[in-house]
Protein backbone atom coordinates (compact mmCIF):
# COMPACT_ATOMS: atom_id res chain seq x y z
CA UNK A 1 0.00 0.00 0.00
CA UNK A 2 0.78 3.38 -0.70
CA UNK A 3 2.59 5.83 1.80
CA UNK A 4 2.49 8.40 -0.45
CA UNK A 5 1.44 9.53 -4.45
CA UNK A 6 3.07 12.57 -5.74
CA UNK A 7 1.75 14.85 -8.57
CA UNK A 8 3.91 16.39 -10.69
CA UNK A 9 3.54 18.73 -13.25
CA UNK A 10 6.25 21.05 -15.65
CA UNK A 11 3.56 23.68 -16.51
CA UNK A 12 3.14 24.90 -20.61
CA UNK A 13 0.54 27.04 -22.60
CA UNK A 14 1.37 24.36 -25.41
CA UNK A 15 2.53 20.92 -23.74
CA UNK A 16 2.21 20.56 -19.97
CA UNK A 17 4.16 17.17 -18.86
CA UNK A 18 3.10 15.23 -15.85
CA UNK A 19 4.37 12.49 -13.59
CA UNK A 20 2.80 10.18 -10.83
CA UNK A 21 5.01 8.30 -8.12
CA UNK A 22 3.93 6.42 -5.57
CA UNK A 23 5.98 5.67 -2.18
CA UNK A 24 6.15 2.36 -1.16
CA UNK A 25 8.44 1.14 1.88
CA UNK A 26 9.75 5.15 1.93
CA UNK A 27 10.90 4.28 -1.91
CA UNK A 28 9.73 6.08 -5.23
CA UNK A 29 8.45 4.19 -7.87
CA UNK A 30 6.72 5.41 -11.25
CA UNK A 31 2.90 5.41 -11.56
CA UNK A 32 2.44 7.11 -14.61
CA UNK A 33 3.76 9.80 -16.74
CA UNK A 34 2.04 12.02 -19.72
CA UNK A 35 1.72 14.88 -21.71
CA UNK A 36 -1.43 17.50 -21.66
CA UNK A 37 -1.24 18.50 -25.59
CA UNK A 38 -2.47 22.44 -25.66
CA UNK A 39 -1.26 23.04 -29.51
CA UNK A 40 -4.30 22.48 -31.52
CA UNK A 41 -6.10 24.86 -28.85
CA UNK A 42 -5.69 28.56 -30.06
CA UNK A 43 -8.17 30.41 -27.92
CA UNK A 44 -5.52 31.28 -25.08
CA UNK A 45 -8.87 30.94 -22.33
CA UNK A 46 -9.79 27.73 -23.61
CA UNK A 47 -6.05 26.26 -23.18
CA UNK A 48 -6.29 27.13 -18.99
CA UNK A 49 -9.88 25.82 -19.28
CA UNK A 50 -8.46 22.70 -20.67
CA UNK A 51 -5.56 22.40 -18.45
CA UNK A 52 -8.04 23.39 -15.13
CA UNK A 53 -9.60 20.15 -16.48
CA UNK A 54 -6.97 17.40 -17.23
CA UNK A 55 -5.41 18.50 -13.77
CA UNK A 56 -8.85 17.93 -12.10
CA UNK A 57 -8.80 14.67 -14.07
CA UNK A 58 -5.56 13.41 -13.29
CA UNK A 59 -6.51 14.29 -9.56
CA UNK A 60 -9.40 11.66 -9.92
CA UNK A 61 -7.62 9.33 -11.39
CA UNK A 62 -4.31 8.77 -9.20
CA UNK A 63 -5.69 10.01 -5.99
CA UNK A 64 -2.06 12.46 -4.89
CA UNK A 65 -1.33 13.59 -1.60
CA UNK A 66 0.79 16.39 -2.83
CA UNK A 67 1.60 18.80 -6.08
CA UNK A 68 4.67 19.38 -6.83
CA UNK A 69 4.77 21.90 -9.25
CA UNK A 70 7.87 23.40 -11.45
CA UNK A 71 7.74 27.64 -10.45
CA UNK A 72 8.31 29.83 -13.86
CA UNK A 73 11.52 30.71 -14.77
CA UNK A 74 12.21 34.35 -15.84
CA UNK A 75 13.31 34.10 -19.45
CA UNK A 76 14.24 36.93 -21.96
CA UNK A 77 10.45 37.03 -23.27
CA UNK A 78 8.47 38.14 -20.58
CA UNK A 79 5.28 37.63 -22.44
CA UNK A 80 6.00 33.97 -22.54
CA UNK A 81 6.98 34.01 -18.81
CA UNK A 82 3.31 35.26 -18.16
CA UNK A 83 1.58 32.58 -20.47
CA UNK A 84 3.36 30.34 -17.94
CA UNK A 85 2.51 31.37 -14.70
CA UNK A 86 -1.16 31.32 -15.84
CA UNK A 87 -0.82 27.78 -16.72
CA UNK A 88 0.72 27.11 -13.42
CA UNK A 89 -1.84 29.10 -11.38
CA UNK A 90 -4.74 27.25 -13.32
CA UNK A 91 -2.93 24.26 -12.61
CA UNK A 92 -2.53 25.61 -9.08
CA UNK A 93 -5.96 26.06 -8.70
CA UNK A 94 -7.50 22.83 -9.71
CA UNK A 95 -4.98 21.38 -6.95
CA UNK A 96 -6.36 23.56 -4.55
CA UNK A 97 -10.04 23.13 -5.61
CA UNK A 98 -9.29 18.94 -4.52
CA UNK A 99 -7.59 20.20 -1.40
CA UNK A 100 -3.99 18.89 -2.01
CA UNK A 101 -1.30 20.40 -0.68
CA UNK A 102 1.10 22.21 -3.34
CA UNK A 103 5.07 22.56 -3.19
CA UNK A 104 6.28 24.40 -5.87
CA UNK A 105 10.30 24.01 -7.10
CA UNK A 106 12.61 26.26 -9.23
CA UNK A 107 13.65 24.52 -12.59
CA UNK A 108 17.53 24.63 -10.89
CA UNK A 109 16.24 22.63 -7.88
CA UNK A 110 14.53 19.96 -9.55
CA UNK A 111 17.64 19.67 -12.16
CA UNK A 112 20.37 19.39 -9.23
CA UNK A 113 17.82 17.23 -7.37
CA UNK A 114 17.91 14.65 -10.11
CA UNK A 115 21.44 15.12 -12.06
CA UNK A 116 23.56 16.67 -9.00
CA UNK A 117 23.50 19.51 -11.37
CA UNK A 118 21.10 22.58 -12.00
CA UNK A 119 22.31 23.54 -15.20
CA UNK A 120 21.33 19.83 -16.72
CA UNK A 121 19.58 19.15 -19.99
CA UNK A 122 15.88 17.40 -20.28
CA UNK A 123 18.05 14.72 -21.86
CA UNK A 124 20.25 14.64 -18.87
CA UNK A 125 17.36 14.31 -16.30
CA UNK A 126 15.25 11.88 -18.53
CA UNK A 127 18.83 9.55 -18.82
CA UNK A 128 18.49 9.99 -14.99
CA UNK A 129 15.24 9.32 -14.08
CA UNK A 130 15.41 6.07 -16.33
CA UNK A 131 18.14 4.66 -14.48
CA UNK A 132 16.55 5.80 -10.78
CA UNK A 133 12.85 4.61 -11.42
CA UNK A 134 14.22 1.85 -13.38
CA UNK A 135 11.74 3.12 -16.45
CA UNK A 136 12.13 0.97 -19.25
CA UNK A 137 11.41 2.96 -22.06
CA UNK A 138 11.06 6.28 -22.16
CA UNK A 139 8.45 8.39 -22.93
CA UNK A 140 8.80 10.33 -26.53
CA UNK A 141 8.15 14.08 -25.07
CA UNK A 142 10.42 14.58 -22.49
CA UNK A 143 8.13 17.40 -21.05
CA UNK A 144 6.36 14.40 -19.85
CA UNK A 145 10.00 13.75 -17.57
CA UNK A 146 9.93 16.86 -16.49
CA UNK A 147 6.34 16.63 -14.78
CA UNK A 148 7.93 13.02 -13.37
CA UNK A 149 11.53 15.09 -12.00
CA UNK A 150 9.24 17.74 -10.44
CA UNK A 151 7.58 14.57 -8.11
CA UNK A 152 10.51 12.67 -7.52
CA UNK A 153 12.49 16.92 -6.24
CA UNK A 154 9.64 16.71 -3.92
CA UNK A 155 10.28 13.28 -2.62
CA UNK A 156 13.75 13.99 -2.04
CA UNK A 157 13.07 17.24 -0.67
CA UNK A 158 10.20 16.20 1.88
CA UNK A 159 11.78 12.49 3.11
CA UNK A 160 10.55 12.41 6.82
CA UNK A 161 14.07 10.88 7.83
CA UNK A 162 15.56 13.76 6.46
CA UNK A 163 12.90 16.84 7.50
CA UNK A 164 14.06 19.86 9.00
CA UNK A 165 13.60 19.57 12.87
CA UNK A 166 12.30 23.06 14.62
CA UNK A 167 14.09 23.99 17.94
CA UNK A 168 12.59 26.49 20.42
CA UNK A 169 16.17 27.30 21.41
CA UNK A 170 19.68 26.66 22.20
CA UNK A 171 19.15 24.46 24.66
CA UNK A 172 16.34 22.62 23.20
CA UNK A 173 18.87 21.97 20.09
CA UNK A 174 21.29 20.68 22.76
CA UNK A 175 18.89 18.44 24.47
CA UNK A 176 17.73 17.16 20.96
CA UNK A 177 20.98 16.65 19.32
CA UNK A 178 23.73 15.63 22.36
CA UNK A 179 25.51 14.16 19.96
CA UNK A 180 25.98 16.93 18.06
CA UNK A 181 27.33 19.47 20.79
CA UNK A 182 30.84 18.91 22.55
Amino acid sequence: MAERIILGIDPGTTVMGYGVIEVVAKKPKMVTTGIIDLSKIEDPYLKLAKIFERVTGLIESFHPDELAIEAPFYGKNVQSMLKLGRAQGVAIAAALNRQLPIFEYAPRKIKMSITGNGNASKEQVASMLQHMLTIPELPNDLDATDGLAAALCHFYQNKPDTQRKSYNSWKDFMNKNPNRVK
